[in-house]
């Protein structure tokens, strides 16, 4: 108790709180606005409010996560004008990406299909062939992954 009544007279609490980080604001962006605290809200705003292209940043980075979480791949060729019309050189090399397979991507933010699975396979027989790397032959490294794969 001593401590914090020496904290708070000497006038420590009344100070400005030190700038997030860039990392910290980067977090905020990417996180849906509705998790946000209050208080973290309103810091991330007057950050945005500072700083008018990483506000336009956010904006294209929520819409994109919109289009991702709520499967609306229909929506993916406006997405991408409104990126392009933007001076964001970053997000507009992102978007012109993401046309070089336009098929593809849309059907991705459209159809509830995913390869999750399959990469979840691949990525532990590789991580038995990393255990096993120069202990073992074929024979038993076969093994492994064939009981991995059944047990699953």
């Amino acid at each position: 108790m001593n401590l914090l009544y020496r904290h708070l007279g000497q006038g420590h609490a009344e100070d400005a709180q030190p700038p997030p980080s860039p990392r910290r604001v980067a977090i905020w962006i990417m996180t849906d606005p509705a998790h946000l605290s209050p208080g973290h809200t309103a810091q991330l705003q007057d950050v945005l409010d500072r700083c008018q292209e990483l506000k336009q940043a956010t904006g294209h980075v929520r819409a994109i996560a919109d289009l991702l979480t709520q499967r609306q791949g229909h929506r993916l060729d406006d997405w991408v004008n409104d990126v392009r019309a933007s001076n964001l050189q970053p997000l507009r090399s992102f978007a012109e990406g993401l046309l070089i397979d336009h098929d593809a991507v849309a059907a991705g933010l459209t159809l509830p299909y995913s390869n999750g699975p399959t990469e979840g396979v691949i990525n532990k027989i590789k991580l038995l062939k990393r255990q096993l790397y120069g202990r073992a032959g074929l024979a038993l490294l076969r093994k492994r992954i064939l009981l991995t794969i059944a047990r699953n």
